[in-house]
């Protein structure tokens, strides 16, 4: 079996990026994380900065699927990074933190439900969806069918 490692990063560092596989999960142990969709875009949205004891990652831990976020070291930053092989073990150590972990994948799946509303109020509404519409609506769709098992038809859907 693996052990868990502490990893340190620096202020400004890129822990996980948006598009890339990372099958890891990792929990905060000291320091500051800040978590965005789009960074480096125009479009770049801060979605919430997390901070001592919070984890993050483990979507592509779980379900092996690239990161729908990019994890950026808000400050100098620790932390306990959590690999498939050790994650019963630190599951068994830390039981309570399986409710956050649950929470967390359960706000980012009503977010992405409720950003595919909007657009689709939008284009309901009428109104000739304008490029930002447009490029909205395949993020989105990337975005979703990363966290779901649905991949064929949301490919088939774009064809």
């Amino acid at each position: 079996m693996g052990e868990m490692k502490m990893v340190k990063f620096s202020e400004g560092d890129i822990i996980l990026r948006e598009g890339e596989l990372n099958e890891e999960m990792y929990k905060i142990i000291n320091g500051h994380a800040e978590i965005y969709v789009d960074y480096g875009t125009k479009q770049e949205s801060l979605l919430k900065i997390l901070g001592p004891q919070e984890c993050f990652g483990e979507f592509g831990l779980l379900i092996h699927k690239p990161s729908i976020y990019t994890v950026v070291a808000y400050s100098e930053i620790l932390l306990l990074k959590i690999s498939e092989e050790t994650f019963e073990e630190f599951i068994h150590n830390n039981h309570r933190v399986v409710a956050d972990i649950m929470r967390n994948m359960a706000n980012t799946m009503l977010t992405l439900r409720f950003q595919i509303g909007l657009l689709l109020d939008e284009l309901e509404s009428g109104r000739k969806p304008n490029d930002s519409t447009i490029n909205n609506a395949k993020n989105l769709m990337r975005k979703y069918s990363i966290y779901s098992s649905i991949d064929e038809a949301v490919n088939k859907m774009k064809q």
